[in-house]
């Protein structure tokens, strides 16, 4: 049953959200991402009622098994600068807000980046900072899913180990999650160009984090190489990882009722997409 496959991709709210459950059912997604407001800008005028009520009964809504929500880009919880830092706080508690408000269960976040004050001291800021922001939106049920990441520049969160201390450290731990994102762990490092290599990477998660706190993954094939620490996403078959590691995903009883959404490169027409679906439901089943 393709409602049961979650399976999906990243959708443009341009519009207005409700728009974004049509473009996902147009090609026949059973899961979708989406941003909660321009991703590049720090701050956005409230959801009126009539968009939180077009969004969450529109007609199609049921249709998707999964609706998850990506933070905007500008936010970084480790940020030096205390104005960014401010920033940061308000603009993930207000989009957290407006998740919760679409009835949304995580927002997907790149934990941040040190800035150069060194990776010890970024976690510690990053732990102080969801600390901070969940005591601002006590009542927000929406969660936070911590990202892995390619490691670019000073980014924390390419090693599993970032993740786990931050669950560890902060208070209310269970309002955190993960999503794994393929494109990143192999740029970090991870072998994913073969079966034995993916499992590996699973049971490195498993062990360091676990796999129960794992609620989404992002599958895109990466340009650029192994353990480069560059994020450069690429189409499914197309990139340094190839397509056992995502036959390997597709396949893996564990993984689903896990939302598995593309962030590949598209156009309008979203041709793109329905090509990588094509090939990602061909793995699932070949």
């Amino acid at each position: 049953n393709w409602k049961l496959e979650m399976l999906g991709a990243h959708m443009s709210i341009g519009g207005g959200v409700h728009r974004a459950i049509e473009r996902a059912r147009s090609i026949e997604c059973s899961a979708m991402q989406i941003f909660v407001k321009n991703n590049m800008q720090w701050f956005a005028r409230p959801f009126t009622r009539d968009e939180i009520k077009s969004f969450r009964d529109h007609p199609q809504r049921e249709e998707l098994g999964a609706v998850f929500a990506h933070a905007n880009y500008l936010i970084n919880l480790a940020a030096t600068n205390p104005q960014f830092h401010a920033n940061s706080i308000r603009a993930l508690s207000e989009e957290l807000e407006r998740a919760d408000q679409l009835g949304l269960p995580f927002l997907v976040l790149h934990p941040g980046a040190h800035l150069g004050a060194g990776e010890e001291a970024g976690l510690e800021k990053v732990v102080g900072s969801i600390d901070q922001i969940f005591a601002r939106v006590p009542k927000v049920k929406t969660r936070i899913a911590l990202e892995t990441t390619a490691g670019q520049g000073s980014c924390l969160g390419h090693s599993f180990d970032h993740l786990a201390y931050i669950i560890s450290q902060v208070g209310e731990s269970e309002r955190l999650c993960v999503c794994l994102d393929t494109a990143h762990v192999f740029a970090a490092g991870h072998d994913l160009t073969n079966e034995k290599g993916t499992q590996k990477m699973f049971r490195d998660f498993d062990c360091t984090i676990g796999l129960q706190h794992l609620v989404a993954l992002h599958l895109n094939d990466s340009k650029t190489a192994r353990g480069s620490r560059v994020d450069r996403h690429e189409h499914i078959g197309h990139g340094r990882i190839g397509l056992e590691a995502f036959r390997f995903i597709m396949r893996d009883r564990r993984f689903r009722k896990i939302p598995k959404v593309l962030e590949t490169p598209k156009g309008k027409e979203l041709l793109e997409d329905v090509e990588n679906l094509k090939t990602l439901r061909a793995l699932s089943e070949a």
